[in-house]
């Protein structure tokens, strides 16, 4: 009913990165001038060492097949490089700009926790032959694994789905390659009816639109650079608690 595809760790997956003095939100911007962005690296018992990357290179291991679980060089300075994951970003909420990233370091021979998309396949018979709708109440599992075993996804075939059945994380392919941490009971997707709503009159969507005063230029910049520091403070606070955390 379901499988898994497995994400494959390959030599072309490559992060470059500089190591950068963590200073003051100025440095931190002065990095984004730069057309690179600030990222922290840290865990397997070592120091966080500030770095900046290139925000391109970052994008590309986001939107693969296997996304933020790719597992990839991280080269420092063109030498030392290490397995590493990205773990954690920010995007910029105006102009969708990343802001920061943290990126932690892999052990190939110890187990992760991760999170994969959960993805659902074929027509379901409770759409094709009852009028209703396919839901999809979870997107994606937690599960414990080695690096090299993430999966990229996992399929779940919904043609069976009628109304009445629920596919749960129970009916999700089970491996020894890894373990799922999900609740086996939650659902995952169902069949539900259609519901019409009334459409609001033209009036009453320009009323709505007249009522909201736009926000003045001054003001997203301001939230702009907001977003700028809360992402370098952020990403620093959650590298030293994690590193904190593995230490003991």
């Amino acid at each position: 009913m379901a499988t898994a595809t497995e994400t494959k760790v390959t030599e072309t997956n490559i992060l470059e990165a500089q190591p950068r003095t963590p200073g003051t939100k100025n440095d931190a911007r002065r990095v984004r001038r730069s057309g690179k962005i600030p990222a922290v690296l840290y865990g397997a018992g070592k120091d966080v060492a500030p770095l900046s990357v290139d925000p391109r290179q970052v994008l590309r291991i986001l939107h693969s097949a296997s996304g933020h679980n790719t597992i990839f060089e991280l080269s420092l300075n063109g030498g030392e490089r290490t397995k590493a994951m990205i773990v954690d970003w920010q995007f910029e909420p105006i102009k969708g700009k990343l802001l920061h990233i943290d990126l932690k370091r892999i052990a190939m021979d110890q187990k992760l926790t991760v999170m994969v998309p959960i993805v659902l396949k074929g027509e379901a018979a409770g759409v094709k032959q009852q009028g209703g709708i396919l839901e999809q109440v979870l997107r994606e599992i937690e599960i414990e694994c080695l690096p090299g075993n993430i999966p990229a996804l996992i399929e779940a075939d919904v043609t069976e789905l009628v109304f009445g059945k629920v596919l749960r994380v129970a009916d999700l392919p089970h491996s020894d390659k890894f373990k799922v941490l999900t609740d086996e009971n939650q659902s995952v997707a169902h069949i539900i009816s259609v519901k019409e709503e009334a459409a609001p009159a033209p009036e009453a969507v320009a009323a709505e639109a007249a009522a909201v005063p736009a926000e003045p230029e001054v003001i997203k910049k301001g939230k702009q650079e907001a977003e700028e520091e809360a992402a370098e403070e952020g990403g620093a606070e959650k590298a030293a608690k994690t590193e904190k955390k593995e230490k003991k």
